[in-house]
């Protein structure tokens, strides 16, 4: 949040992405093909370095970002897939930033827990009391185990919507449809 300042500053996703330096410049000359190089590096530094380390944690955890990390990795490796999920990080942030929405996949334990350590490191005295605060259900391993498991099912669900996508020829992207003979 610190490194973004108003979010409004940034028309879309991409010019997020961009300024944070995860973007492959484009090289390309007149009508020849478009060369994607690595990522640019031009911008906030240490905020990359935490979104790449948001990316790897993100990557060991289950979900869809886990089921991209891992279709990324099969393609391009490790390292790739990291900043790709980086990157999917911060367009994530954008749309979660400008419409005031919630991450839909968050554990609502984990994150109630997470919120009440950092109310505590920061100062706000401990409650009293019997009355079950929000990080309770984060102690009762069952109902941990259920969020676990709906995030697993969002992974799954994930990776079942693409596995049917097939890669189109430049050609078929131009003209806008696909090609009869490749569906067979």
């Amino acid at each position: 949040m610190a490194a973004i300042g108003k979010i409004t500053r940034f028309k879309s996703p991409q010019k997020l992405v961009s300024y944070f330096g995860l973007n492959p410049p484009c090289a390309s000359s007149g009508l020849g093909t478009a060369h994607h190089g690595r990522i640019s590096k031009v911008g906030r530094s240490h905020a990359r370095a935490m979104l790449v380390e948001a990316a790897w944690a993100a990557a060991k955890t289950p979900g869809p970002l886990h089921a991209f990390f891992v279709r990324v990795r099969a393609r391009r490796g490790h390292q790739v897939a990291a900043v790709a999920v980086a990157r999917k990080l911060a367009a994530l942030v954008w749309h979660m930033l400008t419409k005031e929405k919630d991450y839909l996949w968050a554990r609502p334990s984990l994150v109630a827990h997470k919120v009440r350590g950092m109310e505590l490191q920061a100062g706000k005295p401990q409650r009293k009391g019997n009355s079950r605060g929000p990080t309770y259900a984060y102690n009762v391993k069952e109902l941990r185990n259920q969020e676990t498991h709906i995030a697993r099912k969002a992974q799954e669900s994930y990776e079942n919507f693409v596995e049917g996508w097939r890669p189109r020829s430049p050609k078929e992207k131009a003209r806008g449809r696909l090609n009869p003979a490749r569906l067979e």
